[in-house]
This record gives structure tokens, C-alpha cells and sequence, in this order.
């Protein structure tokens, strides 16, 4: 075989390599699609939040807990968060996760949202107004180690809730990605 030969076959050889390493790669990057997999769970204060009126329709009240990823942040969102109410003692919290709800990664400035449901419609002294709602993080410590509270709060804005015995819940669906609907 002359030498020109046996290059030739090398260089093909290193070709078909490296193609089938690339193949392999795009393979393994895509068996992956789970963005939020492969990001660490978020702290509180790599977020914004904010309280998002949804709109209303027969009774029913919808809102939601957005949640912004601050610029140059990157972190994943269990699909259940915790939501704690204030100053509403007969409103309770009813979460309404499926179970194979996926997590959700926000990155740089995009958002996820926590949707709320409730009604309205019993008289005045069968309601209760939150003072507010809180959200806690997935973490309460960065990759470092260093404590960081987990509870993020947010002033009630979206109204009245019924409290009677037959209807006092505000339904808590699983985090979302994009940005909360509005009406």
C-alpha cells in the first residue's frame, strides 16, 4: 500500500470518527430536553415575583404568582410551590398538582407562573380579604452554601375571597411556564 493510500483511509477514518462523535452528542444533548434538569433550584433572590390579576367569570376569580428570573440568573422551579396566605384565617391553600407535572427553568428574564383559582360570590361577612400571599423558593442556600430565606411576599391585591364552610379555598395549580394570562 503506498503512503498516499494509507493517508487517505486515515483521514477517512478520523472523518467517519468524528461524525459518529457528533452524532453520539447531538444524541446525548437531546435525551436531555428537561431544561430545568440540568439548572440548580432557584433562591429567592434570583426572581421577581409579582401578584397577576387573571379576570372573573360566574363567581369564579382567577389569578396568578408570576415569577421573573433576574437578568444573568438561571434556576429551576419545582412544579409544587409552597403559597402560604396572611390574614385570611378561613381561606385555605388546596394545591391541584398532577403528578407528573414537570419542573420549569427560567433563564435571564423569562417567567413561569403560579395560577390561582377561588370564588367570590357569597355575601360580604361570608368573605375574607387576604393581607397577602407568599411563595417559597425551591433552595434556601446557593451553590456556596449560604443561607438565603426561601419566602418571597406579596401584598393581596385581587379582592375578596368566599370563607363560608362550603367554598373557602384558593386553588393552587403547578408552576407554568411563560408569562401569567391576564384578563
Amino acid at each position: 500500500m503506498t503512503t498516499r493510500k494509507i493517508f487517505s483511509r486515515a483521514i477517512a477514518a478520523v472523518a467517519v470518527a468524528g461524525v459518529a462523535a457528533g452524532v453520539t452528542a447531538l444524541a446525548a444533548g437531546t435525551a436531555s430536553a428537561d431544561p430545568a434538569s440540568s439548572v440548580q433550584p432557584c433562591t429567592s433572590n434570583q426572581f421577581t415575583t409579582k401578584l397577576v390579576y387573571g379576570g372573573a367569570g360566574a363567581g369564579n376569580r382567577y389569578g396568578a404568582i408570576q415569577l421573573t428570573a433576574n437578568p444573568g440568573e438561571r434556576c429551576s422551579l419545582t412544579p409544587q410551590l409552597p403559597v402560604t396566605l396572611t390574614g385570611a384565617h378561613n381561606v385555605l391553600v388546596d394545591y391541584q398538582i398532577p403528578a407528573d407535572a414537570p419542573s420549569v427553568a427560567i433563564v435571564d428574564g423569562s417567567s413561569a407562573y403560579v395560577p390561582l383559582h377561588w370564588t367570590g360570590i357569597e355575601p360580604s361577612d361570608n368573605q375574607q380579604t387576604p393581607n397577602g400571599i407568599s411563595v417559597a423558593a425551591p433552595s434556601d442556600s446557593n451553590q456556596r452554601g449560604d443561607y438565603i430565606d426561601p419566602s418571597v411576599f406579596m401584598d393581596w391585591t385581587l379582592g375578596a375571597v368566599d370563607a363560608d364552610s362550603v367554598s373557602h379555598t384558593i386553588d393552587v395549580g403547578p408552576v407554568t411556564q411563560g408569562l401569567a394570562p391576564t384578563a
